[in-house]
């Protein structure tokens, strides 16, 4: 039989990739509460093998599952209650923004020539397509409201699956993988496992830590509902390299609408910098460590996709599946140059010169 030569096979494997990228943007609906469930029984997974080893398996998952649901509505519970009492000062603000759009008109006019009827008659020709957009935002926030609910119900119910029929699964895995691989496959799976573990339990332990120490300087700096803007800090870190930003952009966008000084904000900035700085030096080394084994300009690009294909989910998901599936290439002969070019790229030292004879 002809042997395949190398460059047909790049190609098959590529257009393979091409297949699958289709797959998961027409699959969204479908596979996106499945990858978070299959991320997060691997989190849950130590705690439920110990609660094993003292009662029934169902009673053991369904106690991990319940305790998933607990925290992120505890979670939720503290961000809604600080957007209650934050909306109560609604009034307040839009004061301040008449205030701002007050000096803006004034601007408009005495630098553009455009007098405040004038500007009075355009804004009342833009009512109505005001209120239609107004009621679009509305009818887009009820349904994106209750596509969540839809999908965090079907991720507890994927959860409790997993952790379940984890045994039968691996099972299944192993009886369609080619006879005598059977060892690799067992390696493959406990690896790729042990990386959905150390990522996101380091990187849940980070969010708490962030949380402590954005909850402490803010109230410190005096930024009003700092408990809710460290929360919200901590969790937008689950987005690499953009989501701190976010956070901090949005404490200082709020600050500055309930009239904080230059001061407030400049201490802001300072204190973003410096927990910046705790965090990559300090916590993430301690706590999350290695984290994952990919390079900077994949990180980035798995990010790209992720969130062109699956939106935010794909940015949360992106890194820790990218690592799961880089672990499969490295076991896989075929597929491992793939695997070397996710990989770090570790820097070889200079070899001395020989000397001259």
């Amino acid at each position: 039989m002809m042997k395949m030569s190398p460059l047909y096979k790049t190609i098959g494997i590529l257009l393979l990739f091409i297949l699958i990228t289709i797959i998961l943007i027409y699959g969204k609906v479908l596979l996106v509460p499945l990858a978070f469930a299959a991320i997060l029984a691997m989190v849950l997974l130590p705690f439920t093998r110990w609660m094993e080893r003292k009662m029934k398996r169902g009673v053991a998952v369904t106690l991990a599952t319940l305790s998933f649901m607990l925290l992120f509505v505890g979670v939720v519970f503290i961000l809604t209650w600080q957007i209650g009492n934050l909306a109560s000062d609604a009034f307040k603000m839009e004061g301040k923004l008449e205030e701002i759009i007050g000096s803006i008109r004034n601007m408009i006019d005495s630098k553009l020539g455009i007098t405040k009827e004038m500007q009075e008659k355009i804004v009342a020709d833009n009512k109505k397509d005001g209120a239609i957009t107004v009621s679009k935002g509305l009818m887009g926030t009820a349904g994106f409201l209750l596509t969540f609910i839809v999908d965090f119900l079907l991720v507890i119910v994927y959860l409790f699956l997993f952790l379940y029929y984890r045994t039968h699964l691996k099972e299944f895995i192993l009886k369609i993988v080619k006879t005598g691989s059977e060892e690799n496959a067992k390696k493959t799976i406990h690896e790729a496992t042990l990386v959905g573990q150390q990522y996101l339990t380091g990187l849940s332990l980070m969010i708490v830590c962030l949380w402590i120490l954005y909850g402490i300087s803010f109230s410190i700096i005096g930024v009003k509902y700092a408990l809710f803007f460290a929360v919200l800090c901590g969790l937008l870190e689950m987005i690499p390299f953009v989501g701190n930003l976010t956070g901090t952009s949005l404490t200082v966008l709020f600050s500055l609408s309930q009239g904080a000084n230059t001061t407030t904000v400049i201490a802001i900035l300072a204190t973003y910098a410096v927990i910046q700085f705790v965090q990559s030096y300090l916590i993430e080394p301690l706590v999350v460590g290695a984290k994952v084994n990919i390079n900077p300009m994949f990180t980035i690009f798995i990010l790209v996709v992720g969130e062109t294909v699956w939106g935010v989910p794909g940015l949360i998901l992106a890194i820790p599946l990218l690592a799961i599936l880089k672990i499969i290439f490295d076991r896989i002969d075929g597929l491992k140059p793939f695997g070397d070019l996710i990989g770090k790229v570790e820097q070889k030292k200079p070899k001395a010169a020989k000397a001259k004879a």
